[in-house]
This record gives C-alpha cells, sequence and structure tokens, in this order.
C-alpha cells in the first residue's frame, strides 16, 4: 500500500503516462509489487515510460531504473506484461546497482489508453 504522502508521487506519474498517450506515445507502467528486507521503495510505488524513453516516477530509488526502463520498452514493443525480480543474490541485482540486501519485484506493463 502506498503511503499517504506518496499519493502525490503516483498521480504525477500517471499524470505523464496520460500525457503520454494523449500526445501518441507508448507508454509502460512499472509498479513494485513486493518487497523482502531492505528496499528503496515501498509497493505501490511507480513508475511511467514514454516509447521514446523519458520516464517518471521511481521504482527503486534508482538502483534499477535502466532495467526497468528497457523491460517497459519490450512490452511496448511484444503488448506483453513481465513480472521482473531484482535481490541481493542476483548476479543481476549487482549488475544495475541493488546492493541494499533486499529483494523487489516489479510489474511492467504496457498501457494502451488513459
Amino acid at each position: 500500500m502506498v503511503a499517504p504522502d506518496e499519493n502525490d508521487d503516483v498521480l504525477r506519474v500517471l499524470d505523464h503516462a496520460a500525457e503520454w498517450l494523449d500526445d501518441g506515445q507508448a507508454v509502460a507502467l512499472a509498479t513494485v509489487v513486493q518487497t523482502w528486507g531492505s528496499s528503496p521503495r515501498p509497493v505501490g510505488s511507480q513508475m511511467a515510460i514514454a516509447g521514446d524513453g523519458r520516464f517518471e516516477g521511481s521504482v527503486s530509488g534508482g538502483c534499477v531504473e535502466g532495467a526497468v526502463v528497457e523491460a517497459g520498452q519490450e512490452a511496448m514493443a511484444d503488448g506483453k506484461s513481465r513480472l521482473l525480480t531484482f535481490g541481493v543474490s542476483d548476479s543481476d541485482a549487482w549488475a544495475v546497482g541493488l546492493a541494499c540486501g533486499g529483494t523487489v519485484r516489479i510489474y511492467v506493463e504496457p498501457v494502451t489508453s488513459a
């Protein structure tokens, strides 16, 4: 669940996604759906990704955003959602900078309408 002070962040992310859709951009939405141990962002945190590579919001405080943007681009291209898992024991997590000691699961989905 997203904390009340983070509601503004979620609304800002969704507003950007809606603007990009209105401008004819492809859009994907990434959402933190599960965490274990230490995690830089809570469940419910979101990031919108535009077809041109812009993004708004954060799902990890910068640790895995690059990998999530890439997954978002792939989701926009093939229309399929993805469930990503990054953790300290995962070599991919170390490669993208998630060394906080926890695990985060992020759902990435293409968005087709506002």
